[in-house]
């Protein structure tokens, strides 16, 4: 079901973020080797997922009040190929970038057989916070907890 997460193991908080490329919803290219010096949160969800919906308005309310601060927020929708339309009617009011799992490349980030599914990247390309599974507590208080401290520009 997950055709580009089917194997390996999560990575390990602490190392090297794998590499993560994705065509996004609009066709532009997503490299996360390009985002280097930016703080990127990556999202794994699904239009039939209840949590992860109910998620995509913290998301939302955080990237809008972060975004000019270094913050990067990708969706990626595991929905199968035939349910782009869906994906695409979900995403519609997003102002962050979404892309599909079927054009999206990150073998690295482990076997995905759950979701929601949160990985956070800091500005030097390092995962800080690996398979971070969604719960009835995520909100924006738990992204201002964990996201915004590695947020303030190093000098």
């Amino acid at each position: 079901m997950f055709g580009p997460f089917a194997a390996g193991a999560a990575p390990v908080e602490g190392s090297a973020a794998p590499a993560l490329e994705a065509r996004l919803l609009d066709g532009s290219a997503f490299s996360l080797a390009a985002q280097r010096g930016k703080v990127v949160v990556v999202n794994l969800w699904a239009t039939w997922c209840a949590p992860c919906r109910a998620e995509m308005a913290a998301f939302e309310a955080y990237y809008r009040k972060h975004r000019d601060q270094g913050l990067v927020l990708l969706a990626i929708s595991v929905d199968e190929a035939k349910d782009e339309a869906t994906v695409r009617q979900v995403a519609q009011p997003l102002s962050f970038p979404v892309a599909l799992a079927h054009d999206a490349s990150f073998k690295g980030y482990g076997r995905v057989w759950r979701v929601p599914l949160t990985f956070v990247i800091d500005r030097d390309g390092t995962l800080v916070k690996s398979d971070w599974y969604g719960n009835p507590g995520f909100d924006e208080a738990l992204l201002e907890a964990t996201v915004t401290p590695l947020l303030p520009r190093r000098r």
